[in-house]
């Protein structure tokens, strides 16, 4: 029996309310809501000094290890409704052998999460919370692993799904989706053009918008990150977090998670400097932080092949923005050529296959070293967002004929 069963059906709830991330304007909890009235993202907020007294970090340590061990700083207020698949706390490996700095690399294997990838954090708890508040159908842009995420946890809940990918989405990603129950299209254009099918579609079709951050839960989801760091590095976190942004939910949610443990007292030291890692064919954070803009704007003839960070415009940037900044952190970018480089490194130094979009904060850190913009003696974490299986890899054409003599010598 899954250890969900046991908790209790009617837990206490420590949401108080949402509120807009631009105006800091109050919603009310426990109703649908898509973005704030001016059109900007919702924010989850708690009463921490509540939390606070109700569970403590040891308490939490004794849990199972999942990302529901957290369930004090999470959104669902009745157990019945939560939708699981089996969301592991993911690993944190060193990679000793291709860290340049003195301080350790680490990098958070993300590819463990059902569908192989962190999408499952967010879709796991938008669609947790859809159930809880009702909702039927849903539909979302992708470029491959949200969709696959979203198609799997509405199959699970009974929520029937609609899903939108660019017309040169990998295949698997696209047979995964449909194969997990989903109705899929393909679309020729990016994941903009796919977002704003989404969009038009909502009166005809009644279904709820699952876009990035154009619904409040999917940031609570990606907020576990942040948790699972803090418990995992025993309250004290490291000096550098590099993570691959396109709509940015992850590194939003992994800085409010920081926020809220931080108000409550419960870190040690300071807070880690978040650095945003775009492709250098689809960088509009980088552009915006680099000229000192609050906002970001459309990125032209999006193109990589770290097709999770192929996002042109987020509405979520300023909020990415605050992050950085607040952090005293940077954004960079980095070549798609250098990216391949620096998955084939990792995998043939470490064993560790990273998707292309891990593979990109690896080359991040390798150039940003070398910058000086990550000091040598300064503890760096990656984030591997998915598994690397899931991406093409280069072609193999060795072959052995076995009815001749094998040429060991040459092997």
């Amino acid at each position: 029996m899954n250890h969900l069963d046991n908790l209790i059906t009617h837990r206490p709830n420590f949401v108080t309310h949402l509120e807009c991330g631009m105006t800091g304007e109050h919603y009310p909890k426990e109703q649908v809501h898509g973005l704030s009235k001016v059109g900007k993202p919702l924010l989850v907020r708690y009463d921490l000094k509540k939390i606070a007294e109700a569970v403590t970090k040891e308490e939490i340590s004794l849990r199972p290890p999942d990302f529901w061990r957290y369930r004090e700083f999470l959104p669902v207020r009745h157990t019945i409704n939560i939708v699981s698949l089996g969301e592991v706390m993911t690993p944190i490996i060193t990679l000793s052998k291709v860290q340049a700095g003195k301080g350790t690399l680490y990098v958070k294997d993300e590819a463990r999460l059902p569908t192989g990838s962190f999408k499952a954090r967010g879709l796991c708890m938008a669609i947790s919370m859809a159930k809880e508040l009702g909702i039927t159908k849903v539909a979302m842009p992708t470029n491959g692993n949200a969709g696959a995420a979203c198609a799997a946890y509405a199959s699970r809940a009974g929520i029937e799904s609609f899903i939108f990918c660019p017309d040169d989405t990998p295949t698997i990603n696209v047979r995964e989706i449909a194969q997990q129950g989903a109705k899929v299209w393909l679309v020729n254009g990016l994941i903009n053009d796919c977002g704003k099918i989404v969009a038009e579609g909502k009166q005809a079709k009644g279904w709820f918008d699952m876009s990035t951050l154009k619904e409040p839960y999917r940031i609570e989801g990606k907020k576990t990150m942040g948790l699972e760091l803090a418990e995992q590095f025993h309250w004290q976190l490291p000096d550098v977090i590099l993570y691959p942004t396109g709509g940015g939910t992850g590194l939003i949610g992994m800085w409010k998670a920081f926020k809220e443990l931080q108000e409550m007292g419960w870190l040690k030291g300071k807070l880690p400097r978040m650095v945003v890692v775009q492709s250098s064919g689809c960088a509009p954070i980088v552009k915006a932080w680099e000229e000192g803009k609050e906002h970001a704007e459309l990125w032209q003839n999006a193109k990589t092949i770290a097709w999770g960070i192929r996002v042109p415009v987020a509405v979520g940037d300023f909020l990415m923005l605050r992050a950085v900044n607040e952090s005293s952190g940077f954004a960079t970018s980095v070549d798609d050529e250098v990216i391949l480089e620096a998955r084939a490194e990792c995998a043939n130094k470490e064993g560790f296959l990273m998707c292309p979009e891990g593979a990109a904060t690896f080359a991040a850190y390798q150039k940003e070293l070398k910058s000086g913009r990550i000091k040598s003696e300064e503890s760096v974490m990656l984030f591997n967002c998915a598994a690397g299986t899931k991406y093409e890899l280069p072609p193999v054409n060795s072959r052995l004929d076995r009815n001749q003599p094998i040429p060991y010598a040459q092997l």
